[in-house]
């Protein structure tokens, strides 16, 4: 894809509330704010589209920063609403999510795909297909699947911590990337940084 001027969505994905913010799974929502926070940018509830919303520009490109006021399993009825609303193709929208299946702090852009399991995408997919870009977080995996509820839903230890936020700090200069050069230029700059 040739880098574009047009409107683009960076969609983290997370549960709302005190109670989940430092999370696993809401490693989409920490992308999120990271950017907003780089931005000085403030999101505000917009219960039209069922989440918290704000704009930035990365470099010449203005995206809308969103994070669903939806419980995960229903992040899908929120993206929806946004991306009708101003007309996002997929091609201008991003979903950031938890990747079990990365070690803690590995990020990696994908387009399209499955769901793997993940509830949220899975709800994404149902509103929007599955042809949609992702920002791949990875949070590790606990080891045996009967661990993954607790582990996703649990605090990281603050060196996992630390490392995951450090993997975003990578991936949001990707996304800069992404909109003035194109996707695979990000892919490369992203791909090729060490583990």
């Amino acid at each position: 894809m040739a880098p574009s001027s047009e409107l683009h969505a960076i969609v983290g994905l997370g549960n709302p509330g005190d109670e989940y913010a430092r999370t696993r799974h809401n490693a989409g929502f920490w992308c999120v704010d990271r950017l907003a926070e780089r931005a000085r940018a403030t999101l505000r509830r917009e219960a039209k589209f069922h989440g918290d919303l704000g704009r930035i520009r990365l470099g010449d490109v203005e995206v809308l920063l969103f994070k669903p006021a939806t419980f995960m399993n229903r992040s899908g009825q929120a993206v929806q609403a946004l991306a009708q609303f101003y007309k996002l193709t997929p091609d201008r929208l991003l979903i950031a999510h938890d990747e079990l299946d990365l070690p803690a702090g590995t990020v990696r852009l994908k387009l399209g795909g499955g769901h793997g399991g993940h509830n949220g995408l899975r709800d994404v997919h149902r509103a929007l297909g599955p042809d949609y870009r992702r920002l791949r977080v990875g949070i590790g995996h606990p080891g045996d699947k009967t661990l993954v509820l607790n582990y996703v839903l649990g605090r990281p230890s603050r060196d996992d911590e630390a490392t995951i936020q450090r993997g975003i700090d990578a991936a949001l200069a990707a996304l800069d990337t992404w909109l003035s050069r194109g996707w695979e230029r990000a892919i490369h700059q992203l791909h090729s940084k060490p583990v």
